[in-house]
């Protein structure tokens, strides 16, 4: 039955071959953009998603296991069934993937997966979008602010006390052309919730100065990408911080002409910090976290309506660094 249903909704994509490539902004290790390539090859019998031409595998832990991968290419294709679709494997069946041994999405032991499941699976999504936006430009978004933000913070003092926290951050949503994205919310891959500020200062030596909606963060167009989020952390003790971070070099792209997503940007007491750290602070320090707006989607203000951005048709290998 599962199976049925997933036929009966891929068949809605026109038959074709689909191609598009996206970056993770590095590694945290020296290596970087990190190119994403699919080609989406849509016939009669079902679906194959070849990531040939993806880049290798690298030394920072933004690889993927083959199955985190497999993941994101699911989900993008469930989010296209009905609602009713059930989750099994039957659903799936109509779908292949192929990704070369070695590389980023199909990493040999002992490459480093930390983030691919927490980040890189965030950029396999935008790819995919990105592919299936030339077959149905009238359902898919624009790319949303792909990343999970990750904060990661605690500490081991002398006198036996510790603490430790983790939380990801939401973002801007890519618009639609059903209309504009939601701003400060999880996208995509991400499935946590907000921390309360009343939870976090009651639990660790930490007082939270600012949370707000990041205005103006989201691409324009037609309809406007959604906006991100401003999280300030001001340190009461001393600690170590660990940031794992993407779009902080390459934007979020938009879509028929609309605009990009602002790139987001992290900041120890107002100097810039890299997409990826680990770092010590020490009392009244002051962590600033602005994570990136959604593209927007369609107007001719912003260019040909066909644009497909990092796409393979533009001849780029590697796209403008804003």
């Amino acid at each position: 039955y599962a199976c049925r249903l997933a036929r009966a909704s891929l068949q809605a994509i026109p038959v074709g071959n689909y191609g598009f490539s996206d970056y993770l902004d590095d590694d945290g290790a020296g290596t970087g953009p990190i190119a994403i390539t699919a080609q989406v090859i849509v016939d009669t019998d079902g679906i194959l998603v070849d990531f040939t031409g993806t880049a290798e595998q690298v030394p920072g832990n933004v690889n993927c296991p083959l199955s985190v991968a497999a993941a994101a290419v699911f989900y993008v294709f469930r989010c296209l069934m009905p609602q009713q679709t059930p989750a099994c494997a039957g659903t799936f069946r109509p779908i292949r993937l192929q990704a070369p041994e070695g590389c980023l999405l199909n990493a040999r032991f002992p490459a480093a997966v930390a983030a691919g499941n927490v980040e890189t699976s965030t950029r396999v999504v935008d790819v995919l979008l990105g592919a299936l936006a030339q077959a149905m430009p009238d359902r898919i978004p624009a790319a949303s602010h792909g990343s999970m933000n990750n904060l990661a913070m605690g500490a081991l003092y002398a006198d036996g006390r510790r603490w430790d926290y983790y939380e990801t951050i939401g973002g801007g949503m890519g618009a639609s052309a059903q209309g504009n994205g939601l701003n400060a919310v999880q996208t995509h891959m991400t499935n946590t919730l907000n921390t309360p500020v009343e939870s976090l200062e009651s639990h660790f030596p930490l007082r939270v100065r600012r949370y707000q909606i990041r205005r103006g963060s989201g691409g324009e167009g037609k309809h406007r990408g959604g906006d991100g989020i401003v999280r300030e952390i001001e340190f009461l003790e001393p600690a170590t911080v660990s940031l794992l971070t993407e779009r902080r070099v390459l934007q979020p792209w938009g879509l028929q002409g609309g605009g990009n997503g602002a790139l987001g940007r992290n900041r120890l007491n107002g100097a810039l910090l890299p997409g990826k750290i680990t770092f010590e602070v020490k009392p009244q320090d002051v962590l600033t976290v602005e994570t990136p707006g959604g593209g927007g989607w369609g107007g001719d203000k912003f260019g040909n309506s066909d644009f497909v951005p990092y796409g393979l048709e533009s001849g780029k290998s590697v796209p403008d660094t804003p």
